[in-house]
């Protein structure tokens, strides 16, 4: 009986500890599967895109630069390096500068010479008759001592009226020219303007065969001279007025 008793207390104890056994593998696997799991890898952010450059400026159409020393040269390409992005782009006009000054012709400016005296009468028309001559038709010319007159009609060959002057006095134009073929006084619309005493009242009048006539006009004021003031060439002057 003792024995009985000592194999079944053996077995007991053997049951016993293999429970243990079993109960502390099965802690030691629970706790190795509890272990913390390893920290996640933060996800990589995305970068953002590199802002594109700006674009450069248009260049122009065509261009044509002038010829520089090299000393501008260098300093010109200094300043157009810094300018390059506030240029605005533009269409040049590639068109040589020679082709353009021949297309458009310099102006001629004719210069006629003047005639003896010298006075410019060469938009002066002829005259044929000295008693049609209009004022204001002519040259309108100062002469000497501020006289204003004005000349009419085309000299005549070898006519002495190209060495008169308008503003000359009766004496001085029959020195140069001579005495007239006929000659005479009359008074202009001026006389009959009141409290006027300007010139050109009266007139004194010469005429010349085959040259023309002399207008002369009083002086103003209570003088009792007359000055030239109207030369009228005309090669067909009959000499009589």
């Amino acid at each position: 009986m003792k024995k009985q008793h000592l194999a079944s207390a053996r077995f007991a104890s053997a049951l016993v500890l293999g429970l243990l056994l079993g109960l502390t593998g099965c802690v030691s696997n629970q706790s190795k599967e509890e272990a913390p799991a390893a920290p996640q890898v933060a996800e990589k952010t995305s970068e953002p895109a590199p802002k594109a450059a700006p674009a450069a400026p248009e260049k122009p159409v065509c261009k044509e630069t002038p010829k520089t020393s090299k000393k501008t040269a260098k300093s010109s390409k200094k300043t157009s390096k810094s300018k390059k992005a506030e240029a605005p782009a533009e269409v040049v006009d590639c068109e040589p500068a020679a082709a353009q000054s021949a297309a458009k012709p310099a102006a001629v400016v004719v210069q006629t010479a003047p005639a003896k005296g010298g006075y410019d009468l060469s938009k002066n028309k002829p005259v044929t008759d000295s008693t049609k001559a209009e004022a204001g038709q002519g040259t309108m010319v100062k002469g000497i001592n501020e006289w204003q007159g004005e000349i009419s009609g085309v000299p005549a060959a070898n006519s002495r009226f190209t060495r008169l002057k308008i503003g000359m006095s009766q004496t001085q134009v029959t020195d140069i020219a001579g005495q007239p073929t006929d000659q005479g006084a009359y008074i202009t619309g001026k006389a009959f303007i009141p409290f006027y005493f300007g010139s050109d009242k009266s007139r004194w009048e010469m005429v010349y065969k085959g040259q023309g006539r002399l207008i002369f006009s009083n002086q103003a004021g209570f003088g009792s001279g007359y000055y030239l003031t109207w030369i009228i060439h005309n090669a067909n002057e009959g000499g009589y007025r």
